[in-house]
């Protein structure tokens, strides 16, 4: 093996590791690592693989379930039963550095990479969600940010054939330089079908498969390990290429190759590439494996061993195939004319030693590179920020209640945090594969059938990071709460939870204080709910620059939650069905504007406390909710969340053009009545001859509930004063998002 030119501290450092970790690996070694292998460490032990600043508070979350057919975070994604000899993968991921600096192929790769995730365990993708923010939507950059994003992941899902059935889209200042790209993928899977992603078998070969190798995102993993800076431009190799058609012949060849039994283990070359696949595959496995580069099919000349390694040329896995199969194996990637190439095989031990033209490049041990082996954890210290204590001086009282309501809701619902995302929905394919039941008759989380069965999978990505820069804890708790109030609202029980935690600099106090409040607050949330977490990623590093002043993003932790509704009898739609219907409220209204968009937008006031939400509380509301529906009483279910009550009733109507009118709550203030954000309330319509049932049922439940008022006409009419017609209103919602585009 060349030792020539041993790499200095200085190179290390430059690579992202620390002179700590510099020394444990000349220590792991007995030597001086070559390029080659500190590339493989440095890759291996950055944030975005290893974990190291957060692994220590990831383990406190709640992680087993009488449902889960995996461990949490050990196979390439989440995998729950849900019955009848099924499986469901389901798992969310950022791709936001890559997306800052290139917005379509970021988000194009970030979806192809999520769904390789899925299939990877052998089961088939049937529905994406993504989450996504971004800053100023008046901004040139935003505009082009937006337009890049939502057309990458059009274009390569579209192109892939999974449809789209849910999601978000947030605007604020913080996010300018630094937007947020996560993607959720769900696929299904017959138990005794999956595959691991693991490796043994001395002597079994080692194929990589799918395409070629090129020089695109190398060092992605270390580059989404760090802050993006003007500089960050010069790294746009560090962006992968991605090819949905591709993509498409290596699902069904991977679906079809697990079938044959011949597979040992698979997984996808996302971050760090063959590193990446061959280290963890093995560490799981507990062997080694031999690996000879030079075999590797390339699309690039020249490149050389620490290229090919860490490449992250997309559309690729590394599969470890039983010996003396090798031709049932082939013959399946030969029928879908991929890239099916012997690159090693499984050795004893836990050696990792990769070979090129003839000569030894690097030699490493498996076990010390991964997560949970010798990749180092830290334990980060945490301060809490001034600002926090700034939020808990807000006064309710210093705000006065507007003269004009109706200018306020109008206001409202063309804030692009509130308006109709119907300008993104469009550019996605959201009925390819005929299984979605959400877009004709729209549910609070989207909705997917479950052929040859009575179940519908229900699932959603929810946070207001708004709410968790207000109380890290509180917020992360209502984002959990919110995504089963959802998948309740829709008929559903809230069965999982798949997490992508965002956030800036751990090694800033205030920073890492956000997070380590964030994961609390989902621990109790989803120990409330009895959703564990199966898996998730956590992205660091995510600020942006204001003349010179580094600023984190809001902390995000996306809740990506699935849930399964066992007779598709009990799906829910929010919509309005008929006129002469009451309109109830299932909850408690308050006297709460707390960091709602009314507050935070209308008034100007960015510091104020979490809108008010208790865990048992909620669960009480969602599982009197969730009888409603299974008990034929209700007509509709809609969750009170962004904009309040209002847009809450207004969502509804519009989608039948059904108008109502309502009366306020006397004890409540008007402004906080129809536009607060206070958590654990939901909007339901019942015909009259079951409000009697409805009553029933809430009562015995301990849970309080308010007639609202009806159904009726095609206008809003709030305490006897017209608010406008639905169809007019509508036209504001849906077009406020183009207006601002254009």
């Amino acid at each position: 093996m060349s030792t020539a030119t041993l790499p200095t501290l200085e190179t290390a450092q430059k690579l992202g590791l620390t002179p700590d970790e510099f020394e444990k690996i000349k220590e792991i070694l007995g030597r001086t690592p070559n390029f080659t292998e500190l590339s493989i460490f440095s890759v291996m032990w950055s944030e975005h693989c290893s974990y190291k600043n957060s692994i220590k508070w990831l383990k406190t979350l709640p992680r087993d379930g009488e449902m889960m057919l995996a461990k949490a975070g050990e196979e390439n994604a989440g995998l729950v039963d849900i019955g009848n000899g099924l499986g469901c993968a389901f798992k969310i991921e950022s791709h936001n550095h890559p997306s800052a600096l290139e917005p379509y192929q970021g988000a194009a790769t970030g979806v192809g990479g999520i769904n390789r995730d899925i299939f990877t365990m052998g089961a088939r993708p049937i529905a994406q969600l993504n989450s996504l923010r971004f800053g100023d939507i008046k901004s040139e950059r935003t505009k082009w940010l937006l337009k890049g994003v939502v057309k990458g992941i059009g274009d390569y899902g579209n192109a892939f054939g999974v449809p789209v059935v849910g999601g978000e889209v947030f605007f604020d200042d913080c996010y300018n330089q630094n937007p947020l790209v996560n993607a959720m993928s769900v696929g299904i899977v017959k138990k005794g079908e999956t595959a691991s992603a693991t490796s043994y078998g001395v002597g079994n070969p080692v194929y990589i498969v799918g395409s070629s190798t090129g020089k695109d995102g190398i060092h992605g993993a270390t580059f989404a390990s760090e802050d993006i800076t003007e500089a960050s431009s010069d790294k746009i190799p560090a962006v992968q290429v991605g090819d949905p058609f591709q993509e498409k012949l290596l699902l069904e060849a991977s679906l079809e190759v697990i079938k044959t039994g011949a597979v040992i283990g698979m997984q996808d070359m996302g971050a760090a590439g063959i590193t990446c696949s061959t280290s963890e595959m093995s560490a799981k496995g507990e062997h080694g494996m031999v690996i000879w580069l030079d075999k590797v099919p390339m699309r690039q000349e020249g490149m050389v061993p620490f290229e090919i390694l860490l490449s992250e040329s997309q559309e690729r896995m590394l599969v470890v195939v039983e010996k003396g199969r090798e031709d049932e194996v082939q013959a399946v990637f030969d029928k879908w004319d991929l890239n099916c190439v012997q690159i090693g095989e499984v050795t004893e031990g836990d050696r990792l030693v990769y070979y090129f033209k003839g000569e030894m490049v690097a030699d490493v041990p498996a076990g010390d590179l991964v997560l949970g082996g010798g990749a180092p954890v830290y334990d980060r210290e945490y301060t809490e920020p001034a600002y926090y204590a700034e939020t808990k001086k807000f006064n309710f009282d210093s705000i006065a209640v507007p003269a004009d309501l109706k200018e306020v809701a109008q206001f409202l619902i063309t804030r692009p945090n509130i308006a109709s995302k119907r300008w993104v929905i469009e550019q996605y394919d959201t009925m390819v594969g005929t299984r979605n039941q959400s877009t004709n008759a729209p549910s609070d989380a989207g909705i997917v059938n479950v052929k040859g069965t009575d179940k519908a999978l229900a699932m959603t990505v929810d946070c207001n990071s708004r709410y968790v820069h207000a109380d890290p804890e509180q917020g992360t708790a209502i984002a959990v709460a919110e995504a089963a109030r959802n998948i309740t609202c829709s008929g559903g029980l809230p069965m999982g939870v798949t997490n992508c935690l965002n956030f800036g600099n751990p090694y800033k106090p205030e920073v890492y204080w956000q997070f380590v409040g964030a994961i609390k607050g989902m621990g109790a949330a989803c120990r409330e709910f009895n959703t564990p977490v199966t898996g998730g990623n956590v992205s660091f590093y995510n600020q942006s620059n204001f003349d010179g002043e580094i600023i984190p993003v809001f902390p995000t932790p996306t809740i990506g939650m699935l849930g399964v509704i066992d007779n598709k009898e009990h799906r829910m739609s929010l919509n309005f069905k008929a006129e002469g219907h009451s309109i109830y409220l299932v909850g408690k209204s308050r006297n709460d504007i707390n960091s709602s968009e009314y507050v935070y937008s209308y008034h100007g006031v960015k510091l104020s406390p979490a809108p008010y939400m208790d865990l048992e509380e909620e669960h009480a509301v969602q599982d009197a909710v969730r009888a409603l529906i299974h008990e034929g009483i209700i007509a509709s279910a809609h969750d009170c969340a962004d904009g309040g009550l209002f847009v809450t009733l207004l969502e509804s109507a519009m989608v039948n053009g059904i108008g109502f009118n309502i009366e306020s709550d006397v004890e409540v203030r008007t402004d906080a009545f129809l536009f607060g954000e206070a958590q654990s309330r939901v909007v339901v319509s019942v015909s009259p001859e079951k409000e009697e049932a409805l009553a029933e049922l809430l009562a015995a439940a301990g849970v309080e509930f308010s007639l609202l008022g009806e159904t009726v006409g095609t206008d809003v009419v709030i305490d006897d004063k017209n608010f406008g017609s639905v169809a007019e209103l509508k036209n504001m919602y849906d077009t406020a998002i183009e207006k601002y585009l254009s």
